[in-house]
């Protein structure tokens, strides 16, 4: 079994925000760290691996600094890591870089592809579902428990009162939910045989079947108007009931919700 598992290099918020005058991230002057849900998806990749005997190639889109989310990835256990880096790339929104990262999938075999549900700094949940579009296999978003059967995928997936079990015949992609598992810790071992491994470098020459109209910026049709790492948030409801009552108004309010 193959496995492709993309993941991305995303800005630790504790470290502050910067932004470039054309409003997108700044991500070559902040704090970065692998994106949690995809590092989910990793860890269920390299379960896989140990049962099936998988080979777990990890790919990202990014600035030559994504190189150590790859690094990490192959200190966790992933066997290759690829990553697309090009001028041409930046600033690119959800249709842009699904449209980069299927076209450097193009070059790979496959049975599964694994991406998380949505990166921390854009908070989509676009990017995965698009490349299964583009390369047009069938696909199993919000993943919180994951079984393989034959050629099948056998996926749980998540809703906010309940969940779905979904089949699907490989090759397909899923999307991990962070509560798909909890991620393993690099080795010492792993470490130093990640620092060196090779990363594969792809540039634009090495996408398959993309128009240069859908790269990068320019070919993003998302603009984005103004961007804050400041957000605004209002007062809520306020309510003033004795303490029985509010426990009656709670216990409503996440019925509401489907908590309980």
């Amino acid at each position: 079994m193959k496995i492709i598992v993309c993941i991305k290099q995303v800005p630790d918020t504790k470290g502050g925000v910067q932004f470039n005058p054309d409003g997108t991230l700044n991500r070559g002057a902040m704090l970065a760290i692998m994106n949690p849900d995809d590092k989910a998806g990793l860890e269920a990749a390299l379960r896989l691996k140990d049962q099936y005997g998988a080979e777990v190639t990890v790919i990202t889109m990014g600035l030559p600094k994504a190189k150590e989310v790859l690094v990490e990835a192959m200190a966790m256990g992933a066997d290759k890591a690829i990553l697309v880096t090009d001028r041409v790339l930046g600033g690119a929104d959800t249709w842009a870089t699904s449209t980069t990262l299927a076209g450097a999938i193009r070059n790979l075999e496959y049975d599964l592809i694994i991406a998380g549900r949505q990166a921390i700094d854009g908070d989509t949940a676009q990017v995965g579902p698009q490349i299964s579009e583009h390369l047009n296999i069938p696909v199993i978003s919000y993943t919180q428990k994951l079984e393989i059967e034959g050629d099948y995928v056998v996926a749980q997936r998540q809703y906010e009162d309940r969940y779905h079990v979904v089949k699907a015949k490989m090759p397909c992609l899923i999307t991990a939910l962070a509560e798909l598992n909890e991620p393993r810790y690099m080795t010492p071992g792993g470490i130093f045989d990640a620092h060196e491994a090779e990363v594969i470098v792809y540039g634009r020459d090495k996408l398959i079947d993309v128009d240069d109209a859908d790269l990068g910026l320019k070919g993003s049709p998302t603009k984005i108007a103004k961007a804050s790492d400041k957000v605004r948030k209002g007062a809520g409801e306020q309510v003033n009931l004795d303490p029985e009552a509010s426990v009656g108004y709670i216990l409503e309010k996440l019925k509401e919700k489907h908590v309980i």
